[in-house]
């Protein structure tokens, strides 16, 4: 092997590094979980295929009622746009608790990662997703476990730090093109990654997203530069930030933008003190806990 081909062209530590072959070394590889039945939390999760690109597991309370259509949640993961799946143990940890005290169906959309698939990519994946979820709006879709058992009158989005960017995104799509088949009444934006002025993450964003234009004119790290914000298809967002982290004040600004953006539902903020970035998927606390039930709150508020 040449020895050049082991130099560094670009490092983005803590996501991964590019060598000057091409190949491109994660810093973590998340662990998967595999899918069937959790006796200990009662969810049954089953994987599915969209599309040759895109893939998703649902989530499902194991003992539901004959007949019954349940709340349904469509979830996007966090990592950078470069790491983490709706199959991994990050992924698991976040959904499978709501899914159990929601009493909900959940659909965690697993979309292609940079630096191979550079964003929009992952955007486009989770918008594919969602349409896809829609198409099971008249009861005909091509999953049985939707058609059954998820009621797209109460539907929600959820994502957290990259994945809340993605979130954000499909809702201002399915607003913007008057999506068929789904209410979405509600949006959980989790301690939420829309960009930074850092010189290192902003590495990271042109990296991963060769396309992007500068910060303040660019809609994926900056809501407040897309004209179509005020159509988002959505009833009400809560932004849950965390004290700690490096991006909560991009958080806060969202929140801020949204208010008075003249899009016409309702959002909530909500801080958690002392913990930092998706500090949740790691450790398990009392905050943990608040920020598990103000999410089932928020969901079960619109129920």
């Amino acid at each position: 092997m040449d020895a050049s081909s082991n130099e560094v062209i670009r490092d983005c530590p803590p996501f991964f590094k590019v060598y000057k072959d091409g190949r491109v070394e994660r810093y973590f590889v998340t662990q998967p979980v595999p899918a069937g039945l959790d006796p200990t939390t009662g969810v049954q999760t089953k994987d599915v295929v969209i599309s040759p690109a895109v893939k998703a597991r649902i989530f499902m309370p194991q003992s539901t009622t004959p007949g019954q259509k349940l709340p349904l949640l469509v979830h996007y993961h966090g990592g950078g746009f470069s790491i983490g799946s709706a199959f991994d143990t990050f992924t698991y940890k976040v959904t499978a608790p709501l899914v159990k005290q929601a009493n909900i169906v959940l659909v965690s959309i697993d979309y292609r990662l940079a630096p191979e698939h550079p964003l929009p990519i992952a955007h486009d994946d989770s918008w594919v997703g969602l349409q896809w979820v829609a198409s099971h709006a008249n009861g005909q879709g091509p999953e049985p476990w939707l058609n059954d058992n998820a009621d797209p009158s109460r539907v929600f989005l959820a994502g957290e730090s990259a994945g809340a960017n993605i979130a954000h995104f499909v809702a201002v799509q399915a607003g913007a093109t008057k999506l068929v088949g789904l209410k979405i009444r509600g949006m959980l934006i989790v301690h939420p990654y829309f960009g930074t002025r850092e010189p290192s993450d902003n590495e990271l964003d042109k990296y991963v997203c060769p396309t992007s234009t500068e910060f303040d004119n660019d809609p994926v790290v900056n809501p407040a530069a897309d004209p179509k914000l005020n159509e988002m298809a959505c009833e009400r967002v809560i932004v849950l930030v965390a004290e700690e982290d490096g991006f909560r004040n991009r958080g806060e600004a969202y929140y801020e933008t949204l208010a008075k953006s003249g899009w016409r539902g309702k959002v909530e903020f909500f801080e958690t003190k002392g913990e930092g970035h998706c500090f949740h998927l790691v450790i398990d606390n009392h905050n943990t806990e608040v920020l598990k039930n103000k999410m089932v709150d928020f969901i079960n508020k619109d129920i």
